[in-house]
This record gives structure tokens, C-alpha cells and sequence, in this order.
């Protein structure tokens, strides 16, 4: 595996963004894991949905939207003060601990890094200026730009024309499997880092060149 260029997710892949359950505790109490995780699936959701209808709205969007509903569905009601401090905490995620130390090899290597994801230029920019992940990537590609989310097929297209390659040149890595499954459906190189033994990866014929459990293995699979 030799591309031009990585591609690095970032919700799941550099930062998790479940670290909102240590924020929540201290507003919803022991419901807080469960409202996590229901509110990082129905973010997905949504812009799966918005996606698919053409009916486009920032992640940020999707992300209030799916917070509305899982707090309904746990049974707590988040003011609208509390609402906006929970949205904050999204920008204020740390990276998993293998994540500075792998893209600082790749960049003494000269191996050139990008984020890719589906949440606006400018909050994943903040997002990485404060996890201090920004300064090792050469640029954050945003879906924004094409109004739609992964894993339509133009999302894709639009990451390697950003980049000023071909599709075989570049290799996303993510977290996510719907994530690499749809860069392979367009022809890119796919790393799926399975942060977690108890993921499971879709069963649809169409497989990652690389499976690896965090960033430290792939940048070993490089040398």
C-alpha cells in the first residue's frame, strides 16, 4: 500500500466522539453512556437520511437534531443553555492517544495527511486546532464544499479532486465502515481501524485493504 495521499476521518478515527458521555454524566446522571451513543447513531442517521433526500444541512444540524431526539428518548430534557453547552463539547474532543504520535511519523516520512470528514470546514478546523491534530495535516477536506454527506459517491470524488488525484492514489482511513466501503465503491485504497474487538464490519463483499486496530499499526504497515 503506497498512495499519494491519506485521508483520515475524524469523528471515530482521530477523535471518539462517546467522550461526550464524561460531559453528559454530570447533566443527565447515569443515562449519560446511553444517550451518547444513541445520539452519535442518530447524528449518522440523519445525514445518511439528508444524504439520500438531497436536503442538505450542516453536521452541526444533524448533530442538534439527533441530541433533541435521543434526549427524548432516555426520558431528560436539556435546557436550551445546556443544549448549546453539549454542542461546545463537540469541539472540544481529544484525540485517541495513538493519533498525534502516528501522524507525526507520517509527516517525518513526508507522507502527505489530510482530514476528510463530514462536519464543516470550520468546526473540524477548530476541532483539530484544539485537539492540537491540525498542525500534522496538510489540509481539512469538509463534505460542505458538495452539500451532501459520506458515503455519497461525489463526496469521494470530491476528496481526490481536492487533492489532484486519481482515485488509486489516495486511502481513506476510518473508523467507520460505511465510511470505507463507500471509498471503495469509488475506487479508493480503504484502512479500517477497528478501534473496537467488538465492531463488526458489513458483510457486503466489498472488504478494506488493510485492517489495523489504531493508527500506531498502520504506520508500522508502512515501514
Amino acid at each position: 500500500m503506497k498512495p499519494k495521499v491519506f485521508a483520515f476521518d475524524v469523528y471515530g478515527t482521530l477523535v471518539n466522539p462517546l467522550q461526550m458521555s464524561e460531559r453528559l454524566v454530570e447533566l443527565v446522571g447515569d443515562v449519560a453512556p446511553t444517550l451518547t451513543q444513541l445520539w452519535r447513531d442518530k447524528q449518522l442517521e440523519y445525514s445518511f437520511r439528508r444524504g439520500l433526500m438531497g436536503a442538505y444541512e450542516d453536521f452541526s444540524v444533524c448533530t442538534r437534531q439527533a441530541l433533541q431526539y435521543a434526549q427524548t428518548v432516555v426520558g431528560v430534557s436539556l435546557t436550551e443553555e445546556q443544549q448549546d453547552q453539549s454542542m461546545a463539547g463537540y469541539q472540544q474532543l481529544v484525540p485517541y492517544a495513538d493519533v498525534i504520535p502516528a501522524l507525526k511519523q507520517l509527516q517525518d516520512q513526508l507522507i502527505e495527511a489530510v482530514a476528510f470528514s463530514n462536519g464543516s470546514r470550520e468546526a473540524v478546523t477548530d476541532l483539530l486546532t484544539y485537539s492540537r491534530v491540525l498542525p500534522l495535516l496538510k489540509q481539512v477536506v469538509s463534505v460542505d464544499a458538495v452539500s451532501s454527506f459520506k458515503p455519497d459517491p461525489k463526496v469521494y470524488g470530491y476528496l481526490c479532486q481536492s487533492m489532484g488525484q486519481n482515485p488509486r492514489d489516495v486511502c481513506l482511513v476510518s473508523s467507520n465502515p460505511f465510511d470505507v466501503i463507500g471509498a471503495k465503491n469509488q475506487g479508493l485504497q480503504a484502512v479500517w481501524v477497528r478501534r473496537s474487538a467488538q465492531q463488526v464490519f458489513d458483510p457486503w463483499g466489498i472488504e478494506p485493504d488493510l485492517e489495523v486496530a489504531d493508527l500506531a499499526e498502520l504506520v508500522a504497515q508502512l515501514n
